[in-house]
């Protein structure tokens, strides 16, 4: 086994983890509303929705290949590393590659272990722009594409970033205040059985659009990895091993629940009655759906909150916790450069050891460490399906303004 092959597995190893950090991470932008109405079992939930994330990775590998060339210059248009990064056997792509990875599982775990949604694809592509800045310099990242269209950095992700939450917002705080209206004056017993039905489909839906577009930026990773190595040289399609051990990845971290962001998105923001989750959910596909049809990097975990927060502003009499939702926007605003701080660190790490075999070890080590560390310290407080339903422990200490008087 050469040194490139053992780098390589490091990578793929890697990869598959922040693949099984995004499942986690993001179950509650699909599910959270579910469960906090009852809907589904909380366990029962989290399985369908990895079944459906397994099934969404299947369903297509378009732009797979590409993915990183939406914010950083280390692939050429059809998918193939620059031939610079590839003079030394391909182990400057692959460090990089690595220390992007790096930066995106330490901001996942950092915010899971705080029970703050955030965006798994923000953390990876702000890895990645790290990394490249510390390997390759400024010029290393795509900031606008050449001009001609919405492209890069500020096209790709920082403007969806800001759009779809609004977005999301308004179209469940609408469709919230609609449901309501029509149904007035109808007893609930006879309308949230068919609204948690509702649920469960449009929640559905999240999950297998979730599953298409996020497994699809781990296959790239990898696949660009096995061409730097020289252990693949087809550009238009994606070893077979490859779709599978993401998809599993993705489903497998899915299954495990995230029960702390759950807990957040489900009971923190609001109170989430059937129609308001309703609501939400089919604001959230209708979001998504669209983005992907454009193209555009969106983050889910971006529009479910939007649309909570709007079902909440949408409901007369609703309350909504604007503090959380400070909290959580907070986080959503230094994730890209959170993420880039630790990816560029771990480059530089990686680096002064020398671009080989012993950088990446070093790497992978720092991340081993800093994975058991978190998963050590949420051991104090567990979330998981018998408390993620409880009443929300700062309801009282957090401010609670009325967040709609539509009648």
């Amino acid at each position: 086994m050469t040194e490139t092959s053992v780098i390589l597995a490091l990578v793929v190893v890697t990869a598959l983890g922040f693949d099984f950090t995004n499942g986690f991470h993001d179950t509650a932008n699909a599910m959270a509303t579910s469960i906090a109405t009852k809907a589904l079992k909380p366990k029962v939930a989290v399985a369908l929705s990895g079944l459906l994330n397994l099934i969404g990775a299947f369903l297509s590998v378009e732009v797979a290949l590409t993915v990183s060339n939406a914010v950083v210059k280390i692939q050429n248009s059809d998918g193939t590393p620059k031939p610079e990064l590839l003079s030394d056997g391909g182990s400057a792509l692959l460090l990089i590659v690595l220390a992007g990875l790096v930066g995106g599982i330490v901001w996942n775990l950092l915010t899971w272990l705080l029970g703050l949604p955030s965006s798994s694809s923000h953390a990876l592509f702000g890895g990645l722009i790290g990394a490249s800045i510390a390997g390759l310099g400024w010029a290393g990242v795509n900031w606008n594409g050449d001009g001609s269209k919405l492209d890069g950095v500020i096209g790709k992700v920082l403007l969806p970033a800001l759009m779809s939450p609004v977005i999301a917002g308004v179209i469940a705080a609408a469709g919230t205040w609609l449901i309501y209206r029509i149904t007035a004056g109808v007893a609930a017993r006879f309308t949230d059985n068919g609204f948690r039905w509702g649920q469960i489909g449009s929640a559905s839906l999240v999950s297998l659009a979730h599953g298409t577009n996020d497994a699809q930026k781990t296959m790239g990773v990898i696949t660009l990895a096995l061409i730097a190595a020289g252990d693949w040289d087809d550009t238009k399609s994606i070893p077979f091993w490859v779709k599978a051990s993401c998809a599993l990845a993705i489903a497998l971290g899915t299954y495990l629940g995230g029960w702390r962001i759950i807990r957040t998105l489900g009971k923190g923001l609001v109170e989430i009655a059937p129609p308001q989750g309703l609501a939400a959910e089919s604001a959230s596909a209708a979001v998504i759906l669209a983005s992907s049809h454009l193209g555009f990097a969106l983050s889910t975990t971006h529009v479910a909150t939007g649309s909570i927060l709007g079902s909440g502003v949408g409901k007369p009499g609703a309350q909504v916790r604007w503090r959380v939702a400070g909290r959580m926007i907070a986080a959503w605003l230094i994730t890209l450069p959170a993420a880039a701080v630790v990816g560029a660190l771990m480059w530089w790490i990686g680096h002064l050891l020398g671009d080989g075999l012993a950088g990446s070890l070093a790497v992978f080590v720092i991340l081993l460490a800093a994975a058991g560390f978190m998963f050590l310290r949420s051991r104090r407080t567990p979330v998981d399906h018998t408390n993620v339903n409880d009443e929300w422990d700062g309801a009282r200490a957090d401010e609670r303004v009325p967040a709609g008087t539509a009648s």
